[in-house]
């Protein structure tokens, strides 16, 4: 399935940085547009489908309201 992002870029030096708006914590680079968008691909799929340990059987959740 695909999905449309909003990819934020910018140089720094000879590189092209950037990160997905909508998905804090993906950023990435590349010498090319290109390389950019392979690569916030590949961080992209690193953030979303990184395996997380079990949390332990007694573990409970709740909502919190934090101050953003």
């Amino acid at each position: 399935m695909r999905h449309q992002f909003t990819l934020e870029y910018w140089r720094d030096g000879d590189w092209y940085v950037g990160r997905l708006v909508e998905i804090p914590g993906v950023f990435s680079q590349g010498s090319t547009l290109e390389e950019l968008d392979e690569n916030i691909q590949d961080a992209y799929e690193m953030i979303v489908t990184q395996d997380r340990p079990p949390a332990p059987p007694s573990a409970e959740r709740r909502p919190v309201e934090l101050e953003v």
